[in-house]
C-alpha cells in the first residue's frame, strides 16, 4: 500500500494496481500519465482523475450517462485499437466536468471522453467523429453538487 498526502483530498492510500495509465496524457497536460480515480463523499455522480504526476491537479469527471441518458457515443476505430478494447463491458467511459469561475455553471465535455481499459487500465481522451456532441454541454442543476474545493 502506498500513501500520499493530496493537497485537495488529504491523505490517500492506493496499490499500484489502482493507477491508471494515460500513455498519450491528456490533452493540455500530456507530461501526466499516471492518475487515480477517486470518488469524494456526497459527491457520488463525480469522480476525480487525481493525477500522480502532479498533485496539484485534478480533474473532475462523470460517469455521462448518470446525467444524460441519452448519451449514445461511437467510439472510433482508433481508440479502440489504441486501448485494445475487444468488448463493451472492458471499458468505462468518463467525460470532463468544468466549473464556471463563479461556479454558477458546470458543463460537460460529451465530445472528448475519457475511456479507460478496465482490464489493462489504460485510458486516453477520444474526440468523436459524429453525434453531435459539445465540449461544453451544461449539467442540469438536479445533477449536481460539484464543489469548487472538494
Amino acid at each position: 500500500m502506498l500513501e500520499l498526502e493530496l493537497p485537495r483530498f488529504g491523505r490517500c492510500s492506493y496499490r499500484d494496481s489502482e493507477v491508471l495509465l494515460f500513455p498519450w496524457g491528456i490533452p493540455g497536460f500530456v507530461s501526466l500519465r499516471r492518475f487515480l480515480a477517486l470518488s469524494v463523499d456526497g459527491h457520488e455522480k463525480y469522480v476525480w482523475l487525481q493525477s500522480l504526476d502532479d498533485l496539484e491537479v485534478a480533474f473532475p469527471t462523470a460517469d455521462p450517462w448518470q446525467i444524460f441518458g441519452d448519451y449514445a457515443p461511437q467510439l472510433p476505430t482508433y481508440a479502440r485499437e489504441s486501448l485494445e478494447i475487444e468488448r463493451p463491458d472492458e471499458f468505462a467511459t468518463l467525460c470532463l466536468v468544468v466549473a464556471s469561475a463563479e461556479a454558477a455553471e458546470l458543463t460537460m465535455n460529451l465530445l472528448a471522453p475519457v475511456v479507460i481499459n478496465l482490464r489493462t487500465r489504460v485510458g486516453r481522451q477520444v474526440t468523436l467523429e459524429s453525434g453531435g456532441y459539445s465540449v461544453r454541454t451544461p449539467v442540469p442543476r438536479t445533477a449536481r453538487p460539484l464543489a469548487a474545493g472538494a
